[in-house]
């Protein structure tokens, strides 16, 4: 805290009846201007009262008796109300003047005189009593972070400068950007050499969200159809040959064609299909070629490229 000191010059005023030859002193006198002391040099500006032999101030080139200079100018003392005079140390902050023998912490009393202090709700406090009521405490080392000390706020909680640092490297954190775990801070390269995952495509770090494929991390946009590299991320799929497909592509490439509906048999959708010799079947789509009733877990019989039940295929 900045607190000025201003002390004001007190003199004395002496006067000879006159100037002798042995005087050093040698005013500019002639016989024809004389030039004469004047009530304005020797008379208190204010009372008017003679100066001669007493102690006065100057304030803008005006003479003043001390009572009359501590009643027109003095700063009152935030303590104990008396005016500052003149022959005192007037101690300013803020706005506000002390005494010096008053400039004191308002909890123990010690003097603040060219100490370091602190300000709360108008009172001055010494560092020791403002970090006893009201400094906060480091979250690393619990120690008061005294007044005027440098501090880092980082989710609610206060460390010294010094104590917020990398959990890894120990090197300052600063407002570099950092990632916590377990409740301790790591700079982003020493967490990525700790902790990250590697895309298992792109082999670069995954710093955020990311899927799992086979036991495997993926970064989002790194996990696309093998075939039309359309992201798969929240898709459905289907994996052949440990590469994973979007529903089209598979269908297009690799799935078998249902005999009745001509559509790709895929894992999705209905999970059961028929299959007799070369040719494939929805379980939904495996019916009789005349009377449309289900074959499945029935008897059946082929005639051409139609299937029919017993008794269609009887009949015919």
């Amino acid at each position: 805290m900045l607190v000025s000191a201003k002390t004001h010059n007190c003199f004395f005023l002496y006067f000879a009846a006159k100037v002798t030859r042995r005087s050093s002193l040698k005013p500019n006198i002639t016989k024809e201007n004389p030039t004469r002391m004047t009530s304005s040099h020797t008379d208190c500006h204010y009372c008017l009262q003679s100066l001669r032999g007493k102690k006065y101030t100057l304030r803008e080139e005006n003479a003043y008796c001390v009572r009359c200079y501590d009643s027109l100018f003095a700063n009152p003392c935030e303590e104990c109300k008396q005016p500052i005079g003149c022959d005192s140390k007037d101690l300013a902050y803020k706005g506000r003047h002390w005494h010096e023998r008053c400039f004191k912490c308002a909890k123990c009393s010690r003097s603040l005189v060219e100490k370091p202090f602190a300000a709360k709700d108008e009172l001055l406090l010494c560092t020791e009593c403002y970090s006893d009521e009201y400094s906060s405490k480091c979250f690393h080392c619990q120690k008061t972070i005294m007044p005027g000390s440098r501090k880092t706020e980082f989710k609610g909680s206060s460390w010294h400068e010094s104590c917020f640092v990398c959990q890894y490297c120990r090197q300052p954190l600063g407002t570099k950007p950092l990632i916590t775990k377990d409740n301790e801070n790591y700079c982003v390269p020493c967490f990525e050499k700790q902790f990250a995952h590697h895309c298992y495509s792109c082999k670069k770090v995954i710093t955020s969200g990311g899927v799992t494929y086979r036991d495997q991390p993926w970064h989002k946009e790194c996990f696309v159809c093998a075939g039309c590299k359309t992201q798969l991320s929240g898709q459905k799929f289907i994996s052949k040959d440990e590469n994973p497909y979007c529903v089209d592509c598979f269908s297009n490439l690799y799935a078998k064609k249902c005999a009745a509906c001509k559509k790709p048999i895929t894992a999705l959708g209905s999970a059961k299909f028929v299959s007799f010799e070369e040719r494939q079947w929805h379980g939904e789509c495996f019916n009789c070629t005349k009377c449309s009733i289900s074959l499945v877990g029935r008897g059946f019989l082929t005639w051409q490229d139609g299937v029919f039940c017993h008794e269609c295929g009887s009949a015919s």
